[in-house]
Formats: structure tokens, sequence, C-alpha cells
């Protein structure tokens, strides 16, 4: 994993740990492929993720846009945030 996924995927951590309750339970993995996209996957208990989504959804819209916000505008990489069910 390069260093960039390693930054995304500790940033999506620090902003999505406050917000559960079972922290222990929390999962935040980063892959990359070849394209050179970043899947940032959060893995959660199941009490945890209203509070993730947030109301309409904007608190891990929230999350997606700083997380797309650390990948440097040159660089031909997309970062894509997804929470796992």
């Amino acid at each position: 994993m390069s260093e960039l996924a390693e930054r995304v995927s500790g940033l999506v951590e620090t902003l999505v740990l406050p917000l559960v309750e079972h922290k222990e339970e929390l999962e935040v993995t980063a892959t990359e492929d070849a394209a050179g996209v970043i899947y940032v996957d959060i893995a959660c208990n199941e009490a945890d993720t209203g509070k993730i989504i947030g109301r309409q959804g904007r608190a891990i819209k929230a999350v997606r846009t700083l997380a797309r916000a650390v990948v440097p505008a040159s660089s031909k990489t997309r970062v894509e945030v997804e929470l796992i069910d």
C-alpha cells in the first residue's frame, strides 16, 4: 500500500472514530488498484452505521470530501470511500 493510501486511510479513521460507540469494532482498510484508485472501506458495528452516515448522508459525504481533498490535484489518483454493511 502506498504512503498516500495510508494517509487517506488514517484520515478517514480519525474522522470516523469519534462518531462510533463500539470503537473496537471499527475497521478502516485501504487498497489501491493498478489504475490508481484508492478504495477505503469502513466496517463497523451495525448500531454505528447510522451515526457514520449522518442525517441525509451528510457525515459520510463530508468524510468522502475530505478524503478526496488529501490527494494532490496534479495526481491521477481517485479516492472512493465506502461503508461496508
